[in-house]
């Protein structure tokens, strides 16, 4: 009875209620409350305990009250949307859809065990357990069998059971992965809780594709101390579906996390935990056919980062040079435009310095090409390894007992004891970066070095305790690297002698003199000659660099006096007109007074000279030829470095801009001050164009990536036009170097491709080995990239991403790209190793003899050689054949026993088409002749034969690329002396070797980087002693002879 009246009790209270909510929510329709599944369930919970009170026989009626656990499902529902907005908290729906879910799978299983072990009295009178098990058994579909419903009711309630569970469980389902894909795609949050205990960093992009993932991913994560780094990256676009797979893999799926959303909104910044992440990274799409718009993107992204996470460092990349100001508040900027204008124009200069920074801004640790059969390949993969470190002197093993020494002494004494290459510092009360002070810097121990070596010193392999017993013992180093650092400079010539150095040739040779003198005592002896030490401290009346200034005095008064008054003298002074804002000022050499703007077309005359084409002007010098779709205000930093003060005069190349469209007023106001600077309009694509603007007299054409080609629906195609454009330019003008700027690197390998030269596809197989075997820099043995004649920009976005490790990196790479000039930092250039030059034999005395007389600091060698295939007899011989045929083309009188060369000398300098039948019949009878002699080599014999047969086809169609160029040039007027027949360099390849061993040795033709201390940081001193220490050391100058120390 007590019972009986609470369940009474509660039942009115319910049914009270219901009534009151249905008359409360009443609109209208009443039918609409009444069929709604909460009102039918208090219906049958409540009536009947009311009917009760009236006629107390249906007391003993069952009725089913555990439905009242779908009426607090739904009450839960409720409770938790009021308590959310009470606290005003906005929990994740993922959260009540998995709550909803689980409620609905509980009630369905609770309604079950409760009216099976009901209905289930009747027959076998399951307990409440079995019911549930039985349950649990269904509904999961396995179905044993063991329990079953015995009687009609029961078995109904099952079937009822499983058809609601059909209807409602998909649709929970359904809602529950919807939430899950939604959340997927925007990427959910960053736990505020790992924000406070892990570090991380954000990555802010436009658009996220796989290559710029992966580059990021691969760079960030080579340093060991960011292992532990979370990645965070924000999009607002959804994620590629390459990019969800690369990030799925166990590698990157722990420490990359994707949020799809804005910068600019502060929830996602929240998100993301901007405010407590270590850096921000705001990359610029490139891809952008407006590069001015995504650079505005890049600029509000920016200034978002900044107004919400003022402590956060900014990492920003920007592409247009004028939109570099806006972000100036940054803590580290890499403009694309300048970097890459400034890179492409010391390429002209300093072969291949586009592949020089590249490597070192990759983090590598020089495994590439180590199982390689080609020793270029092991060298070449070796020094890639190089990178930048620094160190504070004071700390450091390497350089802390050259305290209080000259810095050019302690950069030849580092590198000779430990192959470390010193090449800059920066004081401890100025933070400025000096490249070269020179050797009037004296090294202190709080001075901060920075140094180029295959890894940091905190790693190397040394053992400086062993070294201080050694000299703490007294011995002074028989072949090990001390003793003559601490000893006087009679000491250190005694233990010399004539190998002047402890280390096996380490030499150097003045920057400015056109060759490396040979010592006139030691000319005629057997003995090695002796190269001068390098003193503690700087002689002031025997250095060098800074003569550079009067040495180009005297070679423009001794040009000047030759050519007569017709000649315009040049001024050095800074640009008067900068096409944007925060360019850096550069001296320059300048034009007396501006040129007017009609004089800069360069196929056009004016009232001012009739000059129609480059031919007419009689240029000393080879053109250097720039092709760009626009002329954009990056490409006054191509302008800049070719015409820096430091370059000789009657060094500097004439300078052509062939421009797709015709170029603004404020662009040649900012160049019209420059000397031999033009322009023309015209496209590769069009061989009038290239004619009319002298690439017959051109040393140089650079290729600039267009910007209207980003608009390609396939994103590698990009590259598609430009690709082809310099293979015909290749094919038509073999021996000119082409620098071609490509917008994505996989593009590469399409570069002077030749389908069939087994040499291209051996190095294609090397790529994809060095690609498994997780490199960095896979495509650094691609030929066109490994001589400097390819670059892509997006190969510099390492230079980025080092910076968060690296702060200086991006300061350096401007410095060597001769983007900024601090005043008493020194520049990049280059000397050639002529056979005059070879006394020196080694790098290591090279280095010895630049550091002793002119104080350049050398960094690399960029090296040429033949390009051998694999070894065997008839690949050799018709390497010879190739060569001798190049050396015989212009000689009419051969000999009967070279009949090939005499195929391959009419073939190439022939014009009557009628002749190549009876080149291919003369050929194949002394192939006939050739396969009779060789019977135990028939195979290797009819391979030789086929490749030369080809051979000859191919130089077939080089002739007729010859007439079909001539005839163009006869066309336009043009004389066709200027052109002959040039042979393509497929038989030589080119490499960069960074910081190579002392005992590397030099070879002919090789080009020396240099790192030339400012010749403008002593100009105080006294002109008149450093002219006559020019005169000592460098001798009378020749104005007819090329200064070899420059290029």
């Amino acid at each position: 009875m007590p019972l009986w009246a609470v369940q009474v009790s509660i039942a009115l209270i319910s049914f009270l209620e219901t009534m009151l909510l249905i008359y409360l929510s009443y609109k209208g329709n009443i039918w609409e409350q009444i069929f709604r599944i909460s009102f039918i369930l208090e219906m049958i919970n409540t009536v009947p305990f009311i009917i009760t009170i009236f006629w107390p026989p249906l007391r003993n009626l069952f009725i089913p009250v555990f439905l009242n656990c779908w009426l607090a499902k739904y009450a839960l529902e409720n409770m938790i949307n009021d308590l959310h907005r009470a606290i005003q908290r906005t929990q994740s729906a993922m959260f009540n859809q998995v709550l909803i879910l689980i409620c609905t799978l509980l009630c369905l299983v609770f309604t079950g065990t409760c009216g099976i072990q009901h209905l289930e009295r009747a027959g076998e009178k399951l307990s409440l357990f079995k019911s549930f098990y039985f349950c649990i058994v269904t509904f999961s579909t396995v179905g044993y069998g063991d329990v079953t419903p015995k009687i009609w009711p029961s078995q109904l309630l099952v079937v009822i059971m499983i058809c609601v569970a059909l209807v409602v469980l998909p649709l929970q389902f359904e809602e529950l992965v919807y939430l899950w894909m939604e959340r997927q795609k925007s990427g959910g949050n960053y736990s505020r809780h790992r924000a406070q205990t892990e570090k991380h960093v954000v990555l802010c992009v436009s658009s996220l594709k796989i290559d710029l993932l992966m580059d990021f991913l691969n760079e960030f994560y080579a340093h060991p101390r960011l292992q532990d780094y979370y990645v965070v990256i924000l999009c607002p676009t959804e994620m590629d579906i390459q990019v969800r797979r690369v990030l799925q893999i166990p590698l990157w799926s722990q420490r990359v996390i994707y949020l799809q959303g804005s910068a600019l909104k502060d929830q996602d910044l929240m998100r993301a935990k901007m405010d407590n992440g270590e850096a921000c990274f705001i990359l610029s799409s490139r891809n952008e056919v407006d590069r001015t718009a995504a650079d505005h993107q890049t600029i509000l992204r920016a200034w978002a980062v900044k107004d919400f996470a003022p402590n956060c460092p900014l990492y920003v990349q920007i592409l247009k040079p004028e939109n570099k100001f806006h972000v100036k508040f940054a803590d580290h900027v890499v403009c694309e435009e300048e970097c890459k204008y400034a890179m492409l124009a010391l390429n002209c200069v300093c072969p291949a310095t586009s592949t020089l920074i590249t490597l070192l801004v990759h983090t590598s640790r020089g495994q590439e090409g180590q199982e390689s059969p080609e020793q270029w390949q092991r060298m070449y993969g070796r020094c890639s390894g190089n990178e930048v470190y620094h160190i504070r002197m004071g700390d450091s093993k390497f350089f802390m007992e050259y305290e209080g020494k000259s810095f050019t002494y302690a950069a030849f004494h580092a590198h000779k004891k430990y192959g470390v290459c010193l090449i800059g510092i920066r004081r401890e009360e100025n933070k400025s970066i000096l490249l070269n002070p020179g050797p009037r810097h004296i090294m202190a121990a709080s001075d901060t070095c920075f140094y180029i070596n295959i890894t940091k010193e905190e790693n190397s392999a040394f053992i400086f305790k062993q070294e201080e017993k050694q000299k703490k013992k007294g011995f002074a180093g028989r072949g090990t690297y001390d003793g003559p650092s601490r000893l006087p400079v009679h000491s250190i010539i005694a233990s010399m002698g004539t190998v002047a150095m402890d280390l096996q040739n380490t030499e150097c040779r003045p920057a400015n003199s056109s060759k490396l003198t040979l010592p006139a005592e030691n000319g005629s002896s057997n003995r090695r000659p002796s190269i001068a030490p390098v003193l503690e401290l700087a002689d002031t009346s025997s250095l060098l660099p800074c003569d550079l200034l009067s040495d180009q005095s005297e070679d423009e008064m001794t040009q000047s006096d030759e050519e007569g008054s017709a000649v315009v003298e040049y001024v050095k002074g800074y640009p008067p007109n900068s096409p944007y804002i925060g360019s850096s000022p550069t001296l320059c050499h300048l034009l007396p007074e501006k040129a007017p703007f009609c004089c800069l077309r360069l196929d056009k005359g004016c009232k001012h000279n009739s000059f129609e084409d480059a031919k007419a002007y009689g240029f000393k010098n080879k053109l250097i030829i720039v092709s760009a779709e626009t002329a954009g205000n990056g490409l006054y930093n191509f302008i800049v470095p070719l015409r820096a003060y430091y370059r000789s005069r009657k060094e500097l190349n004439p300078i052509v801009l062939l421009l797709d469209n015709k170029p603004e007023h404020h662009f040649l106001e900012a160049i019209c001050c420059f000397p031999m600077v033009y322009y023309m309009e015209g496209t590769i694509d069009n061989l009038d164009s290239l004619l009319q603007c002298g690439i017959i007299y051109a040393d140089n054409l650079v290729v600039v990536d267009k910007e209207s080609t980003m608009s390609a629906e396939e994103d590698y195609m990009a590259d598609a036009k430009t690709i082809v454009n310099v293979q015909t330019m290749f094919r038509l003008f073999p021996s000119l170097s082409i620098i071609t700027e490509l917008t994505h690197p996989s593009n590469m390998r399409f570069m002077q491709f030749r389908a069939k030269d087994s040499y291209s596809l051996a190095l294609s197989k090397l790529e994809k080995k060095e690609r498994e075997n997780g490199s960095n820099l896979a495509f650094m043995f691609r030929l066109p990239f490994a001589a400097g004649r390819v670059f892509s920009i997006s190969m510099l976005d390492t230079l980025l991403y080092q910076s968060f490790v690296k702060d200086y990196m991006i300061t350096i790479t401007r410095l060597l790209l001769g983007l900024d000039t601090t005043p008493g930092s020194g520049y990049l250039c280059a000397m050639k190793i002529t056979e005059d030059d070879l006394w020196i034999r080694t790098y290591g005395r090279l280095f010895q003899k630049l550091c002793s007389s002119s104080a350049e600091i050398p960094i690399g060698i960029y090296r040429t050689e033949s390009h051998m295939f694999a070894t065997s007899e008839p690949h050799d011989i018709r390497a010879q054949i190739s060569i001798n045929v190049e050396d015989c083309e212009d000689t009419k009188d051969v000999k009967e026993h070279w009949g090939i060369k005499t195929s391959h000398h009419r073939n190439s300098c022939s014009s009557d088409q009628s002749e190549h039948p009876l080149l291919r019949r003369k050929s194949m009878q002394w192939a006939r002749r050739l396969s009779r002699k060789g019977n135990k080599h028939s195979s290797k014999t009819a391979e030789w034969i086929s490749q030369q047969r080809l051979s000859l086809y191919r130089r077939s169609e080089r002739q007729e690329l010859s007439e079909l160029v001539k005839n163009r040039m006869k066309h336009l007027g043009l004389p066709t002396t200027g052109y002959d027949e040039m042979n393509d360099h497929q038989n030589t390849l080119s490499y960069v070797l960074i910081n190579p061993p002392p005992d590397t040795r030099l070879e002919l033709n090789d080009i020396v980087y240099l790192i030339r201390s400012d010749p403008l940081a002593h100009v105080a001193n006294d002109g008149h002693s450093r002219k006559s220490s020019c005169s000592n050391k460098l001798g009378p100058c020749n104005p007819e002879t090329r200064d070899e120390t420059q290029l």
